[in-house]
């Protein structure tokens, strides 16, 4: 983007909004350009242009209307977040004794609401019991040695 824009003037900053999951774009941006009235050509000129696929919206936006927020973190490049990783160290994290009880208890909930749903929609079917214990299961396992 930054290297199209360039053709019309000096790029000052360059802003992409991406979703913090996959690090796509979610198609809208800002630029900043050095001088206000290359902004005001770009925005007469790339109005409702088609570019990669996507007819761009391009609007002037007055200094005084600008978030204070707007150009904090544009610096430092995109690095997408490891979402497994983040999602096993929450499941795998050491829970204390009241964590693992409410927990416990969610799940049967869960599945008493269930049980209820089949029951309701006339489907005679025996559910399993879920074995939960009330006790954190131990993360790391140690083997006796003979």
């Amino acid at each position: 983007m930054e290297g199209f824009f360039k053709q019309f003037g000096v790029v000052k900053r360059l802003r992409i909004a991406r979703n913090k999951k996959t690090g796509k774009s979610k198609h809208f941006g800002f630029i900043e350009f050095e001088s206000p009235e290359v902004a005001k050509i770009v925005a007469e000129c790339m109005h409702n242009y088609l570019l990669f696929e996507h007819i761009l919206q391009v609007h002037v936006i007055p200094p005084e209307h600008v978030h204070p927020k707007l150009w904090k973190g544009v610096i430092r490049l995109y690095k997408p977040l490891d979402r497994v990783q983040i999602e096993q160290k929450r499941h795998n994290k050491e829970r204390t004794l009241e964590q693992q009880k409410k927990l416990v208890e969610g799940i049967g909930k869960q599945d008493q609401k269930r049980r209820k749903r089949i029951e309701a929609a006339g489907i005679d079917y025996e559910c399993p019991e879920i074995v939960g214990s009330s006790r954190p299961a131990p993360k790391k396992i140690r083997f006796d040695e003979e």
